[in-house]
């Protein structure tokens, strides 16, 4: 077992510990005519949301990773824990980094509780992390070889959110059966969106001049690069803890910029992009541009509270992608 899957039991245990010591309360967090539910990530959030529709207002919607620390690093608070346990519907992305899930749940005595998972959702579909040519691969930890796992960046994907927010719209629809036609009125509408937006995708990528990205960073985008039938090379997989690149990848990376003539580095969400300007620095012409796509890992409620969407990330990448392409 990893460190942090001990610091994960942890956390767990000692929040069981709290709640069933009388240190939480056996109410709902949120008041008895209000649905509480609870979600991990952004891009479950927003959904939820958009699905919800005016209903919104009578639902208490939890975002846990709020303060833009990313689902790899995130690990729970007793409170958090006691949110979880207290709601109506909880959804997470389910791999790896949401190993301290199983033992929230198992412990929970709220046996009413609806639980999505996205991972489990998708089934088949879900793709392992994969390491290409030039990548660099994770260091095995303490001399164990590395097992394979699941890559967790399945939001991502315009395609699997369609499915994901058909499974969110029928989980509402059970928890609220009041409400489940307009639930399922919000759900048609927004996954009508997500298929425009998609489609705006593949005549993109269908007319651009180029099939493949670079990335001097990690590469959390492998879904969406598989949709669209695009190349990449990167310096780390997406769920990769590395943060220094080698000699050896940096080097690949940029002969691979020179002599694919790509025009950009790309790199994910974040202020410094240190490894796409080495690359940059070591290739030829040195004057590729580093664009930013986001992998909404960093989003926070105060971006929330400014307008930020699923949709319009994901409209924004877009423009990046043509860039890239072109």
């Amino acid at each position: 077992m990893n460190i942090k899957k001990i610091i994960s039991a942890m956390i767990v245990l000692t929040a069981a510990l709290s709640v069933f010591s009388g240190c939480a309360a056996n109410e709902k967090a949120s008041s008895d005519d209000k649905l509480s539910i609870v979600t991990t990530i952004f891009p479950e959030y927003d959904w939820t949301r958009e699905i919800l529709g005016d209903n919104a207002d009578n639902v208490g919607l939890t975002m846990l990773l709020d303060n833009g620390i990313d689902l790899h690093s995130y690990q729970p608070t007793a409170d958090d824990i006691i949110k979880i346990s207290d709601c109506d519907l909880f959804i997470y992305v389910g791999g790896e980094s949401d190993g301290w899930v199983d033992d929230v749940l198992k412990n929970s005595t709220n046996k009413d509780m609806k639980v999505v998972d996205l991972l489990d959702v998708l089934g088949d579909n879900v793709k392992n992390e994969e390491v290409v040519e030039g990548m660099q691969e994770e260091a095995e930890e303490h001399g164990e070889e590395n097992e394979e796992e699941k890559d967790e960046h399945v939001w991502l994907s315009l395609k699997n959110a369609e499915v994901l927010c058909n499974a969110i719209a029928d989980a509402l629809e059970e928890i609220d059966p009041d409400n489940k036609d307009g639930y399922a009125e919000n759900a048609s509408a927004y996954i009508a969106k997500l298929s425009a937006l998609d489609k705006d995708y593949s005549e993109a990528v269908s007319n651009s001049a180029r099939k493949t990205i670079l990335f001097g960073d990690r590469f959390p985008f492998r879904y969406m690069a598989d949709d669209y039938g695009l190349t990449y090379y990167a310096a780390f997989a997406g769920c990769s803890a590395e943060t220094e690149a080698s000699f050896e990848t940096i080097s690949f990376l940029a002969k691979k910029t020179d002599e694919l003539e790509l025009p950009c580095v790309l790199a994910i969400e974040g202020a410094k992009h240190d490894i796409a300007e080495t690359i940059v620095q070591n290739t030829a012409l040195k004057n590729q541009k580093i664009l930013t796509m986001d992998s909404m890992q960093a989003v926070t409620s105060e971006d929330i509270k400014s307008g930020v969407t699923y949709l319009a990330i994901m409209e924004k990448n877009l423009s990046v992608l043509k860039e890239t392409l072109n």
